[in-house]
């Protein structure tokens, strides 16, 4: 038994999930923030028999694609302001980080 996480860019999640339900994958989805441009993400959970997690995977690398973004970014407290760059820039988002973890037992009641 595997305990696959997925962190995903909030606009590809619920998409995964549909996409996840449709491959009979149960899942559960909470909101989280990514640390470095602060956007909304999502944490999607799901608990499969070792032979799925590969089916899991490429669910996810279908759904979840890289692509370029304009962000303004968020000036740092400590800085001055007028040395900050105020103009949107290209950023890379959207992909998904997976874990892939052991577990001993799970039970669903």
């Amino acid at each position: 038994m595997k305990l696959v996480l997925v962190i995903a860019q909030e606009q590809d999640a619920s998409r995964l999930i549909d996409a996840l339900t449709e491959a009979e994958v149960q899942a559960t989805m909470l909101a989280s923030t990514g640390g470095f441009l602060r956007a909304g993400n999502a944490t999607i959970i799901t608990g499969v028999d070792d032979g799925q997690v590969e089916a899991v995977l490429e669910v996810v690398r279908r759904v979840c694609q890289r692509r370029e973004q304009l962000m303004t970014p968020i000036p740092p407290v400590v800085e001055p302001v007028d040395s900050y760059v105020t103009y949107p820039v290209k950023v890379e988002v959207g992909g998904a980080i997976t874990f892939v973890l052991n577990v001993e037992r799970m039970e669903r009641v």
